[in-house]
């Protein structure tokens, strides 16, 4: 198994710290999928799509990469965790993903199967309508004869209602296949509903479509793996009741019961520290954007003396966010806020 963490951020929606990468993840089952439907799914104001591209393997003993685009395609910011998995056909394997973005305002983890056959990731942060995001992905053959089967990428981010642009498959040999929809999931149970606070229990959750999902327990990303019928995660710290809900390529479905985290709940994360803003000041009209660097900034949403910034991305030492319009000229503080509480302010200045 092979997990990268890079300097990222997370949304702001999310309010729990880490995501938990330490479970290994076994080669999913194959897309359930349908062709394109013919008439157009309702629109979704947060909507992603998925593609990829590169120098596929041509020999029985090659060494190459591929390339997987995900763009933010709706009309509204897309927000929250973005899953992502690419499944190899017999006789190809990968070692991992290479992905790196300037600004770190996100976060990023990746794991591959033991077989090496399946790669997951999960991307968080804020982007804007028309804005893409590339990792590229290691192939390797060692056959005896060139490889053949279809390698097939999803996305999928639960804002995200429309179902279309969240499967591409390549058929080795041949070329790109068209466009599938895969069906949407539903959750029927939980293997357990209790556990501690501290995380680390294993969860079952059962159901149909569920192939290529990412389990979600009180909105929070859970390690582990899916196939059609079942997924296996361990749960992260938390608190209270916190629903449980699967997100795959063909939507979201949400478990017909909460996990109930028992006893002490993890500590809470180290208070967010504001250090610099790439900018000091900027009309009253707002607009300006800023990048607001720090410590313990993950999670985090942005304030301008109290109001909140837009579009606003963060990771752990590196927030973007778009100074909101002000009443009159003159200093406000800016402030960032995680689940470890508020920062001490940082002065920027609104001008006439």
């Amino acid at each position: 198994m092979i997990t990268r963490l890079a300097k990222a951020g997370l949304a702001a929606a999310l309010s729990v710290t880490v995501l938990s990468t330490g479970a290994a993840v076994a080669t999913a089952a194959p897309v359930i999928a349908t062709a394109a439907p013919a008439t157009a799914p309702a629109p979704s104001a947060q909507h992603v799509t998925v593609s990829q591209a590169g120098n596929y393997p041509v020999f029985a003993h090659d060494s190459t990469n591929m390339g997987v685009t995900w763009t933010s395609a709706g009309t509204a910011d897309l927000t929250g965790p973005t899953h992502l998995t690419v499944d190899l056909p017999p006789g190809v394997t990968t070692s991992g993903a290479l992905f790196y973005n300037t600004p770190y305002d996100y976060t990023f983890t990746e794991t591959v199967s033991p077989d090496g056959r399946h790669l997951e990731a999960v991307f968080t942060a804020t982007r804007t309508p028309g804005s893409s995001n590339f990792m590229k992905v290691y192939l390797a053959t060692n056959g005896t004869a060139p490889a053949t089967g279809p390698i097939t990428v999803t996305v999928g981010n639960p804002n995200d209602t429309d179902p279309t642009g969240h499967v591409s498959t390549y058929l080795l040999g041949t070329g790109p296949q068209p466009p599938t929809v895969q069906g949407a999931p539903a959750v029927a149970a939980l293997g357990t509903t209790t556990g501690p606070g501290a995380g680390g229990t294993a969860l079952t959750v059962r159901g149909t479509d569920l192939a290529h999902g990412m389990v979600l327990v009180g909105g929070v990303p859970a390690a582990g793996s899916c196939t059609d019928t079942a997924c296996t995660v361990t749960t992260s710290g938390g608190s209270g009741s916190a629903p449980v809900s699967v997100v795959t390529p063909g939507g979201t479905a949400t478990a017909p019961a909460a996990f109930d985290y028992t006893g002490a709940p993890p500590p809470a994360p180290a208070a967010p520290v504001v250090s610099a803003l790439t900018a000091a000041g900027g009309p009253v009209a707002g607009g300006t954007r800023v990048y607001v660097q720090g410590s313990n900034l993950t999670y985090g949403t942005v304030a301008f003396g109290g109001v909140p910034a837009a579009h606003v991305s963060c990771g752990p030492s590196f927030c973007t966010a778009y100074a909101p319009a002000a009443a009159q000229p003159g200093p406000v503080g800016v402030t960032v806020t995680t689940a470890g509480g508020t920062s001490a302010p940082v002065t920027y200045t609104y001008t006439a």
